[in-house]
């Protein structure tokens, strides 16, 4: 394996960097419009828009209600996983783990996984997708769709994951 081709041509480097304070509230909130407390909190801290493509990074704060996707799997980007605080059921494509803080997973283009908050606590996980797709849009889509109580046909849903990348199994 080798190094990336050059993207920078500077002599001196520039001061480009990009701080995102631990304070800065959520982006999203995901929640159905008949769930009490808190629901899935959404922190953007790295977008491929802001990483000139190449990762986007969130931070996932799901409340204690069970919440997360059905297996599925990306086309066009790989998934990591790192589990902050709390207990995180990952499925790997073979198995369902039990994942606590500091277990990581990661799934390459085209590796079945899933996710879900079945321990009845709060858990929160570092979500990296690269190279940087706009996820943000399916986010919000979805978090729209929960909050509206709305209930999608199968063609529906089908489209949704169709233009976001997103292949149910």
């Amino acid at each position: 394996m080798s190094y990336p081709e050059v993207r920078y041509f500077g002599e001196n480097g520039e001061h480009s960097a990009a701080f995102r304070p631990a304070s800065t509230p959520p982006d999203l909130v995901i929640r159905s419009g008949t769930e009490s407390g808190k629901g899935t909190e959404v922190h953007y801290l790295g977008t491929g828009g802001t990483t000139d493509g190449r990762f986007g990074l969130y931070r996932w704060e799901m409340g204690p209600n069970p919440s997360g996707p059905a297996p599925h799997f990306h086309r066009t980007i790989s998934e990591s996983f790192y589990i902050l605080s709390g207990t995180m059921r990952l499925f790997d494509g073979e198995r369902t783990i039990s994942a606590t803080p500091g277990d990581y997973l990661h799934v390459p283009p085209g590796g079945v996984h899933g996710f879900r908050n079945e321990s009845g606590e709060p858990a929160s996980m570092l979500l990296l997708f690269a190279p940087g797709a706009p996820r943000e849009a399916y986010f919000e889509e979805l978090a729209a769709i929960a909050a509206e109580g709305r209930r999608l046909t199968e063609e529906e849903w089908t489209d949704l994951y169709r233009r976001h990348d997103q292949y149910m199994v």
